[in-house]
């Protein structure tokens, strides 16, 4: 699947500097162009593999929104042509999807990729995607209100927005620092395969996934998540029948970037391994037990041959807003915002007091 990648914010402007590293180490060329956008100067210095742009100088003068989300949108509106002109020669004709990448619970990333995603939609006919991080729950308020705000926008500016939260793909018992390297290098892993799904780079399967079906599946819009698993591959083809089942379980119920998400509009099964070690009895059993398990008549399943001694299934979910992992994200974002505003509260208006004259 050959995509053009942009990174909001922070957040977004790393993960694409992984994605784009790891596509470029895996030789898979999915990722036609990449470019970073941040209003933090300092964020976009350590980026290597991306093009940068920042944003939003004569605003706050290259130190960032201090996840301020209304600035962050405001500064996106006010330099909007300046990165529209930035991507010319990275979203090229051969570009089948643009995914606009942002961590929603900061400034930059969740106010302004929700105005980028808007725009592109005006000018390319491919389809435009959000790849959006959700915040912890222990990240704070401030940061579940604002990706509250971000998400409810994306849903409707997007194709389909791809969710990732932060609780899903990290080792308990972490720091902060450790746990967003890690989450990083996974969402870099998981989705580069996605996109590098079709490419057949090594062999031929005997069903191989292609872009069209990775963007059938995402057709239903809403909320998207991936699930990953893997094991050893076993010498014995029978065998690893038993081994398909067990990836595409674990894929789904255990290793998804959205946990408990498993009721799905859509969805679609890649196996990968080496050619002769994906069994097609096992392939086609995941598949039927993937539309049982998600209610979905639109399960979609095939191959990706990769070089490796493992057998590997990702899950790609489309329609998958109807998850309690979401309502109770909106929920406590929800709590968040009102938390806010309470604490927005004139406390002077407190010591009103007609009978007491003011200081000044």
């Amino acid at each position: 699947m050959k995509v053009a990648l942009i990174g909001v914010g922070q957040a977004g402007g790393n993960v694409t500097e992984r994605l784009a590293r790891f596509d470029a180490d895996m030789g898979f060329e999915a990722i036609q162009g990449a470019l970073a956008v941040n209003s933090a100067e300092a964020d976009l210095e350590s980026l290597q593999f991306v093009e940068t742009q920042l944003i939003g100088a004569d605003r706050v003068n290259g130190h960032g929104v201090g996840a301020d989300n209304e600035l962050g949108t405001e500064v996106m509106q006010s330099d909007i042509q300046q990165v529209l002109d930035g991507l010319d020669g990275r979203v090229t004709s051969t570009a089948e999807a643009v995914f606009v990448v942002a961590g929603l619970g900061g400034g930059t990333g969740s106010g302004g990729a929700p105005v980028l995603v808007h725009h592109l939609q005006q000018i390319y006919d491919i389809p435009v995607y959000a790849l959006g991080i959700l915040p912890g729950r222990n990240e704070g308020a401030l940061y579940q209100a604002n990706a509250g705000r971000s998400l409810k926008t994306l849903l409707r500016e997007a194709d389909s927005t791809l969710l990732i939260d932060n609780d899903a793909w990290h080792e308990q018992g972490e720091s902060i620092e450790s746990a967003f390297e890690t989450i990083n290098e996974r969402i870099a892993k998981r989705v580069g395969l996605l996109f590098a799904a079709g490419e057949a780079v090594n062999g031929v399967g005997e069903s191989v996934v292609d872009s069209s079906e990775v963007i059938n599946t995402l057709r239903a819009g809403g909320v998207a998540a991936l699930g990953y698993a893997t094991e050893v591959a076993s010498e014995d083809s029978g065998e690893n029948i038993t081994n398909t089942m067990s990836v595409a379980r674990q894929a789904l119920l255990t290793g998804t970037s959205l946990p408990d998400a498993t009721t799905a509009d859509s969805a679609l099964l890649v196996i990968a391994g080496q050619p002769d070690a994906i069994p097609r009895k096992g392939v086609e059993r995941a598949r039927r037990w993937l539309e049982d398990e998600t209610g979905s008549m639109q399960v979609r399943g095939g191959d990706f041959p990769m070089d490796s001694d493992r057998l590997g299934a990702l899950v790609l979910l489309g329609g998958a807003e109807r998850s309690d992992r979401i309502e109770a994200f909106m929920d406590r974002a929800r709590e968040a915002k009102d938390a806010q505003e309470a604490e927005a509260t004139d406390h002077a208006e407190e010591f009103a007091d007609d009978r007491l004259e003011n200081l000044f």
